[in-house]
Parts: structure tokens; C-alpha cells; sequence
């Protein structure tokens, strides 16, 4: 990448980070395509002020050539439009090449769920004796009663919890917030850990963040996701290929399963677009061919 690539890039991850308050993992994911995009025009002597609705299609294509799904190539025309709007707006260019672009068609994917037994079988492992146990429990039970994003709940604050009237303040994506209700479960849970298991873990720190990992500091990702394979290994459902954000798709399909409004599933996930949400009435079709399939006589 040439030194005025790196200077542009640079000032344009800087913008989109101001004016549009994206997370750390969204500008990651602009960054990285952006990189990915120079490095082609490099190997194919095009310079990115240059470039016309028919290099972007050569682009698209090799993208494809290289076994992309049609999804992970939508997301990195998606970051280019992002990037030659920023470049027309800052009188960079006068012509955006990706204006006519028309995005791949997205086959939609059914996204990985599990049913109600399967989840109860996943929050009976934790040992609520112990001091993780307890925390590994009130965590896989906050994701699957409130459908939180991971980084939201890793990010979720000791003020963000307000048990005595049962909702809890989320930040979820570009900074937007959230209100979203607790059932009576989670708040024995929550109490039983704020009273018991977190005390403990903390061993004489201090911290604002509400679950906090056994040497008393911010809990990450990458041991949350550790925590959750070793107890869907223990329930026996290592095959399912249980994520957190798993725990996320069976809170939307659950609700949907028992009546709930797809706007309001909408509101508590946090989705900006319905369409985004719509994907699990999918699984609730889907579940419910499978159950006629294999209970009714004429499945």
C-alpha cells in the first residue's frame, strides 16, 4: 500500500468513526476490506482516484474467483461505497464508481438455534457453588433472557442494571441505546452473583463493569466464547457449534415461537431494520416443518 493509500485510508477510518460512532470491530472490518481493495488496484497497476463501475465489477468478480460467498462480497462493496462516498464528499473525486453497483443477491441462511430443553440443559451445567460458576451462569442466562449482543454484554456496566424496576441499559451498535427487560429469574441470578460471586472474583479490586473475569479485570470476548464451548461440551451439545451469538438467535426465535410481535423481537435485539429481523420467522417456519415432519402421521 503506497504511502498516499495509507494517509487516506487513515483520515477516512478517522471520519467514520466521528460522524458515525461505529464499533471497534465495525472500523476494523471497513479498515481491513479497504487494504484488501488497495492491495488488488496495486497488483492490477489501478490507482483508486481512477477507477470505473467496470474495474469495481472486475473486482466484485475476482472476489467471487477467490470462493467468496455472495454475503462476504455484498460486505466489501458495502465498505467500498462507504469509502468513495467519503472520498466525494471530501471533493477527493467528483464521480462515485459504486454508485451503480448493484449488490450480489444474499442467499438468506437460516442462523444456527437451539430449542427451549437444549438451552435449559446448557444453564444447568454451570456449578452455582462456585465463585465462575456462578458468574459463567448469570452471563449465558443474560444473553439468552435479553438477546444481548457479546460485546454488549461484556461492555454491560454495574449502572446499566437496575433490578428494582427489571430492565437493563444496553449500548449496542453506532452508540444506540436500548432498554430491555429482565424476567424474574435473571434478577435472582444477577443478585445471587453481585452478592456472592463477584465480591469474590474482584479479591479487593475495583471495576465498573458488571461481570468481570477471575483476576477481578473486564471480561473479554475470546474467555466468554471458551466459557460457553466447555459447557456446551458438558451438556452434550458440542455439535451444534454453540457460539454466544447463538444464545442471541434462540432469544428471538423463542419469542417469536410463543406470539411475540416481530417489532417488538425488533426493539429487544436492537435491529435497526425489520428485514434484518424477519430472518427468524424463517426458523420458526422452519422448526415447525420440522416437528410436523417428525410427530404428525402424515409428515
Amino acid at each position: 500500500m503506497s504511502g498516499d493509500e495509507g494517509q487516506i485510508l487513515d483520515a477516512f477510518i478517522d471520519t467514520i468513526w466521528i460522524e458515525k460512532g461505529l464499533s471497534q470491530n465495525t472500523l476494523n472490518s471497513y479498515k481491513s476490506d479497504t487494504e484488501k481493495y488497495f492491495l488488488w488496484l496495486s497488483k492490477n497497476s489501478l490507482n483508486y482516484k481512477k477507477v470505473s463501475r467496470a474495474e469495481i465489477l472486475e473486482y466484485l468478480s475476482f472476489l467471487f474467483s477467490q470462493k467468496l460467498g455472495s454475503k462476504s462480497v455484498a460486505r466489501k462493496l458495502s465498505s467500498l461505497r462507504v469509502f468513495y462516498k467519503y472520498l466525494v464528499v471530501k471533493n477527493i473525486l467528483t464521480i462515485d464508481p459504486c454508485e451503480k453497483v448493484e449488490t450480489p443477491k444474499v442467499m438468506k441462511s437460516i442462523p444456527k438455534t437451539l430449542d427451549e430443553k437444549e438451552i435449559e440443559k446448557l444453564l444447568e451445567c454451570p456449578d452455582v457453588n462456585s465463585a465462575l460458576g456462578l458468574r459463567d451462569k448469570a452471563m449465558i442466562e443474560t444473553l439468552y433472557s435479553c438477546g444481548l449482543r457479546v460485546s454488549e454484554l461484556i461492555d454491560l456496566e454495574l449502572i446499566h442494571v437496575n433490578a428494582r424496576q427489571g430492565v437493563m441499559k444496553v449500548l449496542g451498535k453506532g452508540q444506540k441505546e436500548r432498554l430491555v427487560p429482565m424476567g424474574e429469574k435473571l434478577i435472582n441470578i444477577m443478585d445471587a452473583y453481585l452478592n456472592d460471586s463477584r465480591p469474590k472474583l474482584l479479591n479487593r479490586n475495583i471495576s465498573d463493569y458488571f461481570f468481570i473475569s477471575s483476576r477481578g479485570s473486564k471480561m473479554t470476548r475470546q474467555s466468554f466464547w471458551h466459557r460457553i464451548k466447555f459447557y456446551s461440551d458438558k451438556a452434550g451439545l458440542n455439535k451444534k457449534n454453540i457460539s454466544p451469538h447463538v444464545l442471541r438467535h434462540a432469544f428471538a426465535t423463542h419469542l417469536l415461537n410463543n406470539g411475540a410481535d416481530l417489532r417488538v423481537v425488533q426493539l429487544l435485539l436492537g435491529h435497526s431494520d425489520l428485514n434484518t429481523t424477519q430472518i427468524y420467522t424463517e426458523v420458526a417456519k422452519y422448526r415447525l416443518k420440522q416437528l410436523h415432519n417428525e410427530h404428525h402421521p402424515r409428515g
